[in-house]
């Protein structure tokens, strides 16, 4: 059995309502995997660390080398760069590419085009930039080299590996083995939509109808991916953010009263602290104070959750109806 690259996104999961972290449980489902090879970031944030174990897909980490240390390197080339006007003009151009890049994966992709002629073009004319004005080395965080490795730790490897979508087409050439699954014609299903429902709940905007999303919300059972507690505690921040205090530690006392061990795991960590933030901003500070506790107790709790319960630790939170958290 060959590597079969499926990308990975990163954070830009949560804004790609047809293609998110549901979306890649659905397709490593039809292929039939039970675990992937984790050739991505360390990001442990990463919405795939709490999707893929949630669906009871093993995650096979110590594939991907650890690079946190190239990008001070082209942090340090673009430094030194900036002191010459031909070196801000090979900046420019670079930024310029990133930027254009950067369009290409925010805008609405699908199973389909992830992998298409259009994305793969856009990775390709990023890099070949990038390489160009900044040379290969610190001004591509080692590109090559750090491919080189990663094909070294994938020898004798087979099936499902998480890949970062721009390094697929490379890697495609380095391993002749390798394939990306058949996505033209696949079709996202409910734990897509379930993902994308959540995501959405969770990232409000000023236009946004929070009655629908909050119908929505509530209408839904939900699955393994984005269980009942999440859907209730992305409820619970509608209401937060429209200042309807007691609502909002209802739902989120029932989405805390709801949390297992078999949940994604940042959930836990999610909901407590926006109910930390409740419970102060309602005059309970003695309880929102054991709840800040309770966060730095978990076993893993995302940093989001972690410098809440920090700073609520140290006084208490106050609720600006201006702002969403």
């Amino acid at each position: 059995m060959s590597l079969v690259l499926v990308p990975d996104l990163g954070d830009l999961f949560r804004v790609q309502p047809q293609f998110n972290a549901g979306t890649v449980v659905e397709v490593l489902r039809s292929l039939g995997a039970s675990r992937v090879l984790w050739a991505s970031g360390p990001d442990a944030d990463h919405p795939l660390q709490d999707a893929l174990p949630a669906a009871g897909i093993e995650i096979l980490e110590g594939f991907a080398p650890d690079w946190a240390w190239a990008q001070a390197d082209q942090d340090k080339l673009a430094e030194y760069l900036q002191q010459y006007p031909q070196g801000r003009e090979r900046l420019r151009a670079a930024g310029n590419a990133e930027r254009a890049f950067a369009e290409v994966l925010t805008s609405p992709l699908s199973p389909a085009t992830v992998l298409g002629e259009a994305v793969t073009q856009a990775i390709r004319t990023y890099h070949d930039t990038t390489r160009e004005q900044l040379d290969e080395g610190p001004g591509t965080v080692w590109r090559e080299q750090r491919l080189g490795e990663l094909v070294k730790a994938l020898e004798g490897q087979s099936g499902a590996v998480i890949v970062p979508l721009d390094d697929i087409p490379r890697l495609l050439e380095l391993l002749p083995d390798a394939h990306t699954p058949d996505l033209s014609s696949f079709q996202p299903g409910e734990t897509s939509r379930l993902r994308a429902l959540a995501d959405r709940a969770w990232q409000l905007r000023e236009d946004d109808d929070l009655n629908a999303l909050l119908d929505a919300l509530t209408r839904e059972t939900g699955d393994r991916v984005t269980p009942k507690a999440e859907l209730d505690a992305a409820a619970a921040s509608i209401y937060f953010a429209a200042g309807e205090l007691t609502a909002a530690r209802e739902m989120l006392e029932k989405a805390a009263h709801a949390l297992t061990d078999d949940l994604p795991r940042s959930l836990a960590g999610l909901t407590l602290a926006r109910l930390g933030q409740v419970r102060d901003a309602l005059g309970d500070r003695e309880l929102a104070q054991r709840t800040y506790r309770a966060i730095l107790a978990l076993n893993y709790a995302p940093q989001v959750a972690r410098e809440v319960a920090e700073a609520g630790l140290k006084e208490p939170f106050q609720l600006d109806l201006g702002q969403s958290d």
